[in-house]
């Protein structure tokens, strides 16, 4: 996430809450893409600190756990600056003028002059980001799925130019065998129906057998994805998309919530301002006096109802506003007690980790000596096959 400053509720339904879930069924990596932040700020790079240590302390007290997962700072990590200048020079420029966002953001952000390399550069920075972890799974929503799959061909790229190693195919012979008679067999015949006939249930039932061993090491399992798809070994691995619950969090004006539209609660907002906030949100224009029906279709605060109201409350609402029996005071009520609700327990481990700043930082520096401990291997062996271990 780019550090931005304090988050809002926007940032906690449609990302937060999913990392909160995804830590304890993945071992999951969560850092601060500061680097990346300098692609729109680099005129003014001041603010990034604070808005880290911020942005740390939210993630923190939305219940991100450093005990189940790995945080840190991009920066602190040069594997993933030295990963991006190594994709760089196989990288061809139409992929990355291509990426669906490039000219999107070009159009939004007209005012900051973004006719530079590392904005054109960053979502190849975002590939080095995710391979140089040889990751698995990346947690998006539907408009980053392009940013993967250029990850995933920047990947299948280098595997094809750099994969290639002395006595390949008996070294990847013998790393059946270490499979045992029985599963050396199975694999043999699932590689033949992929190659000869590409089955693909055959290629992934070989993946699932080979993910399952137990017998065989890390770089002999790299070696054996690379010989089953005819190619050679597999340095960087083709991360896959994780498709995260789509939580539009409505804004205070019923549009998306979001800082560029000046809409959004923050999570540290006080209980008076957040109270005052929505208590002064538009209505539907429809209903001026107290006595008009109204239409909860068209009110953002209904929106909020849908987030946050369960069935019959969303049930009182509807006869309510439509029958002119409840007025725009009363229906907001419900919103404003589940919102105050929501952020009190955010807000109190927010300023326990704000009275401790050390243990923020403790946590930082132990998740980015983690984190590079991880990369350190990857950039070993992509130098290698770089021929650059000098």
């Amino acid at each position: 996430m780019r550090p931005t400053g304090r988050l809002h509720l926007g940032h906690y339904h449609g990302v937060l809450k999913n990392w909160v879930e995804l830590q304890h069924e993945y071992q999951c990596l969560f850092f601060v893409a500061d680097w990346h932040a300098l692609t729109t700020h680099y005129d003014d790079p001041t603010g990034i600190p604070q808005a880290t240590w911020d942005m740390v302390i939210d993630w923190l007290a939305a219940g991100v756990n450093p005990k189940e997962a790995t945080l840190f700072i991009q920066s602190r990590v040069p594997e993933h600056a030295e990963l991006h200048l190594l994709l760089s020079m196989i990288t061809p420029l139409g992929w990355l003028e291509r990426v669906p966002t490039y000219k999107d953001q070009q159009e939004k952000l007209k005012e900051k002059d973004l006719s530079t390399y590392g904005f054109l550069g960053y979502p190849l920075l975002q590939s080095a980001d995710i391979l140089v972890y040889r990751a698995g799974m990346v947690p998006v929503g539907e408009d980053q799925v392009a940013h993967v799959e250029l990850t995933r061909e920047v990947a299948r790229r280098f595997n094809h130019l750099y994969g290639r190693e002395p006595d390949f195919e008996e070294k990847a012979e013998r790393a059946i065998k270490k499979m045992g008679k029985k599963n050396a067999k199975l694999f043999k015949n699932y590689r033949k129906a992929y190659q000869e006939k590409g089955d693909d249930e055959a290629l992934a039932a070989a993946r699932a057998l080979l993910e399952a061993q137990q017998n065989i090491g890390v770089v002999d399992r790299d070696r054996l994805f690379g010989y089953l798809e005819g190619g050679g070994k597999v340095i960087l691995p083709e991360p896959q998309p994780l498709l995260t619950k789509a939580a539009r969090m409505p804004g205070l004006d019923g549009q998306k919530m979001s800082k560029s539209y000046g809409n959004t609660i923050s999570l540290a907002a006080p209980p008076d301002e957040v109270e005052q906030q929505l208590r002064t949100m538009p209505t539907d224009p429809a209903r001026v006096r107290r006595t008009d029906p109204g239409d909860p279709d068209k009110c953002p605060v209904w929106q909020f109802h849908l987030v946050y109201s369960d069935e019959r409350i969303q049930t009182w609402v509807q006869e309510g506003c439509r029958s002119a029996g409840i007025g725009c005071l009363e229906c907001k009520q419900p919103i404003i007690d589940a919102v105050l609700a929501e952020l009190r327990p955010i807000q109190e481990r927010a300023h326990e980790y704000e009275a401790q700043p050390e243990v923020v930082q403790n946590i930082i520096n132990e998740g980015c000596e983690a984190a590079r401990e991880v990369a350190r291997e990857t950039m070993q062996e992509v130098r290698h096959a770089m021929s650059l271990d000098y």
